[in-house]
């Protein structure tokens, strides 16, 4: 068995698409997956499951909009590949002035270089990034609402969904527990 964390991009913003957590949970333990927790409102999953990654992505996406009514965009990564990213940060909560933050993109595929040379251009002051693989690593200096580089993701093009730092931590040591 695996252990995934899954990370759901836009639920429960707003009035739009509403899941509740313990629906979800649910939904997931009728398909199959095991020792199903969620943490926070904003579609985060840990679970484990026998299905290859790919597999199990389509799996949830479809189940999810059959059973809630609407797409949205899963984004899967193994306990071992979670780890991983957390030891390729390049920046230090340690370090961080007051209204600094580190966010983490998940990108469900990696970009294409023209497209991650296209998001570097943004990569000044205030605000810097690092990408690896899947992967994107902010050091906002404003609100992530207020940065100019974090508003440039989408152009990715590539289905992807951000964590705040504490969030990011939070599921590490969530997955300890299954």
């Amino acid at each position: 068995m695996t252990i995934y964390i899954a990370l759901l991009r836009g639920i429960n913003v707003g009035k739009n698409n509403r899941i509740k957590m313990a629906d979800l949970k649910t939904l997931l333990e009728t398909m199959g997956l095991e020792k199903v927790k969620t943490y926070i409102q904003s579609g985060n999953v840990l679970f484990e499951a026998k299905d290859e990654a790919l597999r199990l992505s389509h799996r949830l996406k479809a189940e999810i909009s059959k059973t809630f009514g609407f797409p949205v965009p899963v984004i899967l990564r193994t306990a071992e590949e979670y780890k991983q990213i957390i030891r390729d940060c390049p920046y230090s909560m340690d370090s961080l002035k007051v209204g600094e933050s580190i966010q983490l993109a998940f990108l469900a595929e990696e970009p294409s270089q023209e497209k991650i040379d296209y998001l570097r251009s943004f990569d000044s002051e205030p605000d810097e990034c690092f990408i690896k693989g899947k992967e994107v690593y902010l050091l906002l200096r404003q609100s992530i609402l207020d940065s100019k580089l974090a508003k440039q993701l989408p152009k990715l093009d590539v289905p992807a969904t951000v964590r705040n730092w504490k969030t990011v931590m939070k599921l590490s040591t969530m997955v300890e527990t299954i």
